[in-house]
């Protein structure tokens, strides 16, 4: 009898298993349709634009080409300058980057815990957070000089303010029923910060660093612009000067890698502590 009643669980356990299998089977052949699909769009892409130069329906010299691009690369890999520049970018903009977290979680806990203080520097926040911060460069640049202090504060200020806000909005969203049971139980503000908000908000907290690592990348790129000789943001300004425009689309192809690279690597963190 035992064993008629294992094999009739087993009977009815296998037709939904072998369906998940073969869900999961679409899934992945979905996935990899799309990925071939995306592949094959950019390599397209790239295809008509080498071949539109080579024939003349556009200027190479204006427009660029891949080849002209990748034989540029090359010659600036040789003499080191092309990991110069993007070396200095990349570390202003992960400094700034670290530093927006770290601020911003300070300060959105800061505000959390003092209501009063909150409702006082709210309208500020708000009005630096609408402020366009592009606008900050030249100040920042006479205030502080033209160096890579003054770059990490540009990066700093375009995702700070709506750091803060954000976090501090989700703070005072967090489970309010757990909250209160918290107080119920004589526990403290800081136990209702440690043990509710701060792991409550962590889904949040990486939301907004996907967010943020591109504005930081933006803010870097607009220091570079205005105060800078060295770095990707400087290559382009120059490079636009002196009509080397192979340079500065190289540079530009550059951002857009290091922007594709840390979105994913955060997003495999999100990946990781979701699990």
């Amino acid at each position: 009898m035992m064993n008629i009643a294992a094999n009739s669980r087993n009977e009815n356990s296998s037709p939904i298993s072998i369906s998940q299998k073969k869900y999961l089977r679409e899934l992945q052949k979905r996935r990899h349709q799309i990925i071939a699909i995306r592949i094959l769009i950019f390599v397209l892409f790239l295809f008509l634009w080498e071949s539109a130069v080579r024939l003349e329906w556009m200027d190479g010299f204006i427009f660029s080409s891949p080849s002209r691009i990748w034989n540029t690369f090359r010659s600036m890999w040789e003499d080191g300058s092309i990991l110069l520049h993007t070396g200095i970018t990349l570390a202003e903009t992960l400094i700034s980057f670290a530093l927006v977290v770290l601020i911003g979680v300070f300060l959105s806990t800061l505000l959390w815990y003092s209501s009063r203080l909150s409702e006082i520097l709210e309208p500020y926040l708000v009005i630096l957070n609408s402020l366009p911060k592009s606008a900050l460069a030249p100040l920042l640049i006479v205030w502080l000089g033209a160096n890579m202090r003054t770059i990490i504060v540009s990066g700093i200020s375009v995702a700070i303010f709506g750091t803060v806000l954000n976090l501090y909005t989700g703070f005072s969203e967090m489970e309010p029923d757990k909250i209160k049971l918290i107080y119920t139980l004589h526990g403290t503000k800081r136990d209702a910060l440690f043990k509710v908000v701060l792991p409550g908000t962590l889904p949040l907290l990486i939301s907004i660093m996907k967010v943020n690592i591109g504005l930081c990348l933006v803010g870097v790129v607009i220091g570079e612009f205005i105060g800078a000789r060295q770095g990707l943001g400087y290559l382009i300004i120059y490079s636009s000067q002196i009509f080397k425009l192979d340079v500065v689309i190289l540079s530009i192809v550059i951002l857009c890698v290091i922007a594709v690279v840390l979105y994913g690597l955060l997003g495999l963190l999100e990946k990781k502590l979701s699990r």
